[in-house]
């Protein structure tokens, strides 16, 4: 397997973990007992980042190999998936952020 296919593979799944945190994090806080939305959500939209920025990385590292192989076609669902984990990541933030001034205001 080529190095580009790996961070390819590699984009693809950390993005789907960006995208996938929130939602995941949002239905454990519902259906656990003792865990409250909010505090969870302080943990996911930071995780949901750090798995976006991952998936930036290594869609960069697929798109670079492929530009250098032979055989440079295709590749263009781990850019898609690390840019959704991005706009997750950072919707979540801005909703936290939104959230605190409007705590703060009152």
């Amino acid at each position: 397997m080529s190095s580009s296919k790996r961070a390819g593979r590699a984009a693809v799944f950390f993005g789907l973990l960006a995208v996938l945190a929130i939602p995941v994090d949002v239905l454990v806080a519902q259906y656990a007992k003792g865990i409250e939305l909010l505090q969870s959500l302080y943990v996911a939209v930071p995780l949901a980042a750090v798995f976006a920025l991952t998936a930036l990385g290594a869609s960069r590292r697929a798109r670079f190999a492929r530009a250098r192989s032979i055989h440079a076609e295709g590749g263009r669902w781990a850019a898609r998936f690390a840019w959704a984990g991005v706009y997750a990541a950072v919707t979540g933030g801005i909703s936290l952020a939104v959230y605190g001034g409007l705590r703060a205001a009152q």
